[in-house]
């Protein structure tokens, strides 16, 4: 007697999960980085590091790093979107096959 195992949503879910937070992890880096650079009045661009003293200690050069660090959004971004793509198909040609074999209507 074998009991039929439901279909893995959760594991498409978790996956799901990894496609959007590596496509998303450079504009959350760029939010972080305004957000707390808005906080405490400080100056953060491109061109250079500018001091940023928050909880007494200089931020100024991770401000720096994880705002330039946006740019990955050029490659992260379709990236992610071509992820999702393959994500879905596979998801439906998975579901389907479940389906059929396992009789559900």
């Amino acid at each position: 007697m074998s009991a039929t195992k439901g279909f893995p949503w959760r594991t498409y879910l978790a996956v799901l999960a990894v496609i959007v937070l590596f496509a998303a992890a450079p504009l959350l880096s760029v939010y972080f980085t305004y957000l707390v650079a808005d906080a405490n009045g400080c100056t953060v661009n491109e061109a250079t590091t500018h001091p940023c003293i928050v909880w007494g200690t200089d931020w100024g050069e991770l401000l720096y790093a994880t705002g330039v660090m946006g740019w990955f959004m050029l490659a992260t971004i379709p990236l992610g979107g071509g992820a999702l793509i393959v994500w879905f198909v596979i998801l439906l040609i998975h579901y389907f096959a479940w389906r059929q074999k396992s009789g559900t209507p």
